[in-house]
């Protein structure tokens, strides 16, 4: 914003093991919707943007393991479809912390 100091925060996630193909993609367009949305609060479109996407991965992990897959898989297709909800309105699971 133009005219104010620049603010800093982390979101601080658990470390998922394993490759998901589209995660990079999928985290630039949530946090596009969501400052689009919130343009004045970027901390808040980054909290939901990221707990979008990681709700995404735990539908994933958790699809992949019902189907006996292997945890380590190198390639995960992201299982978009089944986290339709997660993605229109997340639960805030992860935080922003100011710097």
């Amino acid at each position: 914003m133009q005219g104010k100091a620049p603010r800093q925060f982390k979101i601080s996630v658990p470390k998922l093991h394993g490759y998901f193909t589209g995660t990079g993609d999928l985290m630039t367009a949530l946090l596009l919707g969501w400052s689009h949305k919130y343009p004045e609060d970027l901390d808040k479109a980054a909290e939901l943007a990221v707990s979008s996407l990681q709700a995404v991965l735990k539908h994933t992990v958790d699809n992949y393991e019902k189907a006996g897959m292997l945890p380590d898989m190198k390639l995960r297709e992201l299982r978009l479809i089944q986290s339709h909800d997660e993605l229109r309105s997340p639960n805030i699971m992860f935080s922003a912390q100011r710097l």
